[in-house]
């Protein structure tokens, strides 16, 4: 059964703030951030409109082929065409698209508005959550028949 939940009921109960930077923040600054909010990516706005995404495997990777940190801002290493979805997308597209783009943050944008941000792992810990319902659910529906109907 496939979840029919949509990216706007998981920002409902996942509230958290998105952390967002600006293009012209420095790599350093933007990675201290990540870390003390122990989060993989920052929005990278421009004013309100969305300029980009900064990520751990930005950082990891292209750090490494500058072969530097010092004065590298953070428009050197964001990704510039952000993948995004909207409130109304159902959760089992999000996951299709972020295994098909290899991506593991998504944006989201409500009328070129940046709403939230949904990662791989809030995805799936909700789709594990409603599959392991669904189960408990079942089971619970199997053990209250009357022997002669459990099989």
């Amino acid at each position: 059964m496939e979840s029919t939940k949509t990216v706007r009921q998981l920002l409902k109960v996942r509230r958290g703030p998105v952390w967002t930077t600006s293009p012209d923040a420095s790599v350093s600054d933007a990675v201290q951030l990540m870390i003390a909010k122990d989060v993989g990516a920052l929005m990278v706005l421009d004013g309100e409109r969305v300029a980009g995404i900064m990520t751990e495997r930005d950082v990891a990777r292209k750090v490494v082929a500058a072969g530097r940190l010092e004065g590298l801002r953070v428009s050197d290493l964001m990704t510039e065409r952000v993948l995004y979805v909207r409130p109304d997308q159902p959760l089992a597209e999000c996951m299709a698209l972020m295994s098909e783009r290899q991506v593991r943050h998504l944006p989201v944008l409500e009328q070129g508005q940046l709403v939230g941000i949904i990662s791989i792992r809030d995805v799936v810990a909700d789709i594990v959550a409603e599959q392991s319902f669904l189960i408990e659910q079942l089971e619970q529906y199997i053990y209250e028949l009357p022997p002669h109907q459990r099989t």
